[in-house]
C-alpha cells in the first residue's frame, strides 16, 4: 500500500499568522513537523501498517522547504519527502495511480470564508477567488478533484473549523474523515485545541481510514471540460497574466483559462499565481 500525504500549515494548531514563519521560524517548523509526524505515528499503529510499503510526503507550504527529512525519517523509515519550488503539480508532485490513499494535512479554508484563519487559495499574494465551471473552489477541492482524475481517493483531511464548514456544512467535499485542529475566529486569530486531543484524534483517524477505507473513498470528481476562472488581487497582476496566449481576460482583475484535464488546470493555477506574485 502506498500513501500520499500533501501538507500545508494554515490548518495546523498553534499557527495563526504568516508572520510566525519569519519571526518565530523554529517554533513554526517544530509545530509543522510535529503534527505531520502524528500522522506517521497513526500509520504505524494501524492494523494495516505492515501492508504500507511507501509513504510520500509533499511539503506544500510556500517554497516547500519547511519539513525536516531527518526528523520524519526517524519516525518512519518508509518516508520519501518532496521539497522545493517551483515544481510540477506543486501540492501533488510525484502523485500517480500507484497510490492507494491520499491524506491532506494542515489544509485551510478558501479565500473569502468568514472567520477563516489565514484563508486563501494557493497564494495569499496573488489569487483572490477561484472557480471551476462556475463553482467556487478551494485548495482542498481542487487537489481532491485531481486525485479523483488519477483514480485515488482522499480519505483523510486534517484542518481547521472553517475548512470543515466549507467541506462538510456547505457540502463541497464531505466524504473524507476530518480531524479538526482549531476553531477559526478571524483571519489572524484561532483557538487551537489541546495537543493531546489533536494527537489522539489524528492517530485514531489515520488508523480508521487505513483499517476501513471504504466509507471515506468516494472520489471528488469534476466533469470535463474545465473552465478555470481566477480573480487576482490587483490589475497589475492581471496585466501580466493576460499576456499568456491561452488566458482570456474578463475584467480588471479576473482571468479565465480553458483546460482539458485537472492536471493541466492545477498547473495553470500554479503558473498564474507565480506570475501574479511578481506583481504583488
Amino acid at each position: 500500500m502506498k500513501i500520499y500525504i500533501s501538507t500545508d500549515i494554515e490548518g495546523l494548531a498553534g499557527i495563526v499568522d504568516w508572520n510566525m514563519e519569519s519571526q518565530d521560524t523554529a517554533d513554526f517548523r517544530k509545530l509543522y513537523n510535529e503534527q505531520v509526524g502524528w500522522v506517521l505515528k497513526g500509520i504505524k499503529e494501524s492494523k494495516n501498517n505492515a501492508a504500507v510499503y511507501e509513504i510520500v510526503i509533499s511539503d506544500s507550504h510556500a517554497r516547500g522547504n519547511n519539513l525536516n527529512y531527518n526528523y520524519l525519517s526517524e519516525i518512519d523509515d518508509r518516508v520519501s519527502l518532496i521539497n522545493g519550488y517551483p515544481r510540477e503539480d506543486y501540492m501533488m508532485s510525484c502523485f500517480d495511480s500507484s497510490f492507494d490513499q491520499v491524506f491532506f494535512v494542515g489544509y485551510h479554508s478558501g479565500i473569502g470564508k468568514q472567520g477563516g484563519n489565514m484563508d486563501h487559495g494557493y497564494s495569499a499574494r496573488s489569487a483572490y477567488k477561484l472557480w471551476i465551471n462556475g463553482q467556487y473552489q478551494n485548495e482542498t477541492t481542487i487537489n481532491a478533484a485531481y486525485a479523483a482524475e488519477v483514480g485515488v481517493p482522499v480519505t483523510l483531511i486534517v484542518g481547521d473549523s472553517s475548512l470543515r464548514e466549507q467541506l462538510v456544512d456547505d457540502k463541497m467535499f464531505s466524504t473524507a474523515k476530518f480531524v479538526e485542529t482549531k476553531k477559526s475566529l478571524a483571519r489572524y486569530a484561532a483557538l487551537s485545541y489541546p495537543k493531546k486531543k489533536i494527537y489522539s484524534d489524528t492517530i485514531n483517524a489515520v488508523k480508521e481510514v487505513l483499517d476501513n477505507p471504504a466509507p471515506y473513498s468516494k472520489l471528488q470528481e469534476v466533469k470535463p471540460p474545465y473552465t478555470l476562472k481566477i480573480q487576482v488581487y490587483n490589475t497589475a497582476q492581471a496585466d501580466a497574466i493576460s499576456q499568456l496566449q491561452e488566458v482570456k481576460r474578463l475584467d480588471g482583475r479576473t482571468i479565465e483559462v480553458e483546460c482539458k484535464s485537472m492536471k493541466k488546470l492545477m498547473n495553470e493555477i500554479i503558473a498564474i499565481v507565480t506570475i501574479g506574485g511578481v506583481q504583488a
